[in-house]
C-alpha cells in the first residue's frame, strides 16, 4: 500500500470515520499531491506538511461528510479556497453534487484542475456567493475558515434549503446562533484532532 494512502486510512480510522472504497483513498492521495504541488506557487493553505494536511484538513472534512444527513443531493462549499471541505465531501459522498464557490481566480483555477484530475461530480463557481443567481439554493451549505464569517453567514443562510454546516468554536457558536433565527441548531460535534473546534449544524425550520 502507498505510504500516503496508509496514513490517510489510519488517520480516518482513528477519527472514527467509516471505511471508504479503495478508490476514494486513491483520490485523497492524488488530491494531497495536487495541494502540495500547487501550494508551492500560490497560497492555498497555511498548512504545508502532508502529514498535517491529512490530520487536520482531510480528517475534519471527511468527518463532516460522515455527519451530513444522508439525503443531501446538492451542497455549496462557501469560500472553498483549497477545496476544503468541499472536495473531501465530494470524494466521500459521490452521489452529492458539490459546488465550490471561490472568488479568488488562482484558487478557482486550482479547484477546476482538482475536479478534473480527481474525476469528481462537481463544479466551480468563480465569484462571490452574493453574485450567484437568486434562484440558486442548495440542500446544504458548508463554511470553513471563511473570512468575516459573521458577515458571510446571512448570505450563506439565503442559499440554504435545509442545512448549514459551520466549522467553528464553542465560543463563537452563540453569536452564530443568534444571527440565524431561521435555523434550529443541532447538538454540536467536537472535531477530531482539535481542542476547541466544533462542527455546528443548523437545520432550516
Amino acid at each position: 500500500m502507498n505510504e500516503a494512502i496508509g496514513q490517510i486510512k489510519q488517520a480516518f480510522t482513528a477519527a472514527g470515520i467509516p471505511e471508504l472504497p479503495a478508490h476514494a483513498y486513491q483520490q485523497f492521495q492524488t488530491y494531497l499531491e495536487l495541494l502540495v504541488r500547487w501550494n508551492q506557487r500560490i497560497s492555498l493553505t497555511a498548512v504545508r506538511e502532508p502529514e498535517q494536511i491529512i490530520s487536520r484538513h482531510f480528517v475534519e472534512s471527511a468527518f463532516a461528510a460522515h455527519h451530513l444527513p444522508k439525503d443531501i443531493r446538492t451542497l455549496l462549499d462557501y469560500g472553498s479556497g483549497a477545496g476544503l471541505p468541499g472536495i473531501p465531501i465530494a470524494i466521500c459522498l459521490p452521489g452529492t453534487m458539490v459546488t465550490l464557490a471561490e472568488a479568488h481566480g488562482k484558487k478557482a483555477a486550482f479547484l477546476q484542475e482538482a475536479l478534473r484530475v480527481l474525476g469528481l461530480k462537481g463544479e466551480v463557481y468563480d465569484g462571490r456567493v452574493e453574485a450567484m443567481p437568486d434562484q440558486l439554493r442548495f440542500d446544504a451549505v458548508t463554511m470553513r475558515a471563511v473570512e468575516k464569517m459573521g458577515l458571510a453567514i446571512p448570505v450563506a443562510v439565503s442559499r440554504v434549503k435545509r442545512y448549514l454546516l459551520l466549522f467553528t468554536t464553542e465560543q463563537s457558536a452563540p453569536a452564530f446562533r443568534e444571527a440565524t433565527p431561521d435555523l434550529e441548531w443541532l447538538k454540536p460535534v467536537p472535531l477530531p484532532n482539535t481542542t476547541q473546534m466544533i462542527l455546528a449544524i443548523g437545520q432550516r425550520v
